[in-house]
């Protein structure tokens, strides 16, 4: 795969093939050999994203951003596609089949929902399409047909966002970068009137479409898409709740100096500015408008003289390594590193460099499986999940 950058290497949110994996270690970050690596799988097509339906400890499901769903079950990649929906999907630049979701019920309904990219739009660069699925008779085989939830025009190829996931209170979160390009030059990340530069909170326990959860922070408000959560993100490309508090984690991709991790706190406020355009990171981009008020700054962020794209991860909450109990792990997709940190007090400590997690490949995504064990995906095809040494 190919794919653009505006400036410099990997403004993608899987950046760029072509983008090196050159780390050597990070200056300043204790490093700590206590956890490493376990090869699950390999042989997949481009790996983005892992998953498994709550309470299913023998399965693994692996999006390929080609359109296709693998199941790893015991330890075995299956031949046949849990979902093929290749023909559906647009394959170039960031674009593809981005992300899936289990609903928390799915053990009685069968339902789950994909988050993918089709090349019919009215904005010229295709459209975002969150669908719903239903598996068949075949546990290990999805039913063809689709129920369309919501759709997005893209007026640029880069920054869809990709994720989906179901929120501990049961509602579905999604992620849309603001549009692409380079420097956001429609304004997405501080408009509230539509959906990019944005994650969305829906209500899609229906049989079909979507309802808007009256908690919502912007219900009602004249000028301002109900669905919006949070805003102010240039492309949240893989985010995740804390199962232990409900925390939620964002990997948000930076533009051409910083990326970076923000936290929001569960039951803290809703609706908050994440600051893209105005800052890129905790500084400013925009330097004529750079009015920081009512900003949430990141809690975490880094140079691209260490990577190119943050890719999001876990905390993690497995039984394996009970010393890791409570660590938010993260990576870059051409650093190829992974790193992470403890989030207490509002601020980022215990940060620490991990050498013997580091896949030698491009890192697309971390997944997390129905224990709270963590995975860590290459874009060469091979799915780890991290041990203890």
């Amino acid at each position: 795969m190919t794919m653009s950058r505006v400036a410099g290497c990997g403004a993608a949110a899987f950046a760029i093939l072509s983008c090196t994996n050159t780390y050597t270690g990070v200056s300043g970050f204790p490093a700590d050999s206590s956890l490493a690596l376990v090869l699950v799988a390999q042989g997949l097509s481009f790996p983005l994203y892992l998953t498994t339906p709550p309470g299913d400890t023998a399965r693994l499901f692996v999006v390929e951003k080609g359109g296709t769903i693998r199941i790893i079950q015991h330890g075995q990649l299956l031949p046949t596609p849990f979902l093929d929906i290749s023909s559906k999907v647009t394959k170039g630049g960031e674009q593809g089949l981005l992300g899936m979701a289990f609903y928390p019920d799915y053990a009685t309904s069968g339902r789950f929902v994909v988050d993918y990219t089709s090349p019919i739009g009215t904005a010229g660069a295709g459209t975002s399409v969150i669908a719903g699925y239903h598996v068949s008779a075949d546990s290990n085989v999805a039913e063809p047909a689709e129920s369309v939830i919501l759709t997005v025009d893209q007026p640029y190829t880069n920054h869809n966002g990709g994720m989906v996931t179901f929120g501990p209170d049961g509602m579905l979160y999604i992620g849309f970068g603001d549009g692409g390009s380079g420097g956001d030059p429609q304004g997405h990340g501080q408009r509230r009137d539509d959906l990019l530069g944005s994650i969305l909170r829906i209500d899609v326990s229906g049989a079909s479409g979507y309802a808007i959860p009256p908690d919502n922070p912007y219900v009602g408000m004249a000028g301002i898409a109900p669905e919006l959560w949070d805003y102010g993100l240039r492309n949240p490309w893989r985010f995740s709740f804390d199962r232990a508090n409900g925390d939620l984690y964002i990997g948000d991709v930076g533009q051409s100096a910083l990326e970076e991790i923000d936290v929001s706190v569960a039951g803290a406020q809703a609706g908050l500015n994440y600051g893209w355009n105005i800052m890129e990171g905790s500084n400013c981009y925009s330097l004529n408008t750079c009015n920081q008020t009512g900003l949430t700054l990141p809690v975490v962020d880094y140079t691209h003289a260490n990577g190119c794209a943050v890719t999001g991860g876990y905390v993690y909450r497995g039984a394996a390594a009970p010393a890791a109990d409570g660590v938010y792990f993260y990576s870059d997709y051409c650093g190829g590193w992974v790193r992470s940190f403890r989030y207490q007090g509002g601020q980022a400590t215990e940060q620490t460099d991990w050498p013997l997690l580091s896949t030698g490949s491009s890192v697309p995504s971390f997944g997390e499986d129905a224990n709270g064990e963590l995975y860590i995906l290459a874009a060469s095809g091979r799915v780890y999940r991290i041990v203890p040494r």
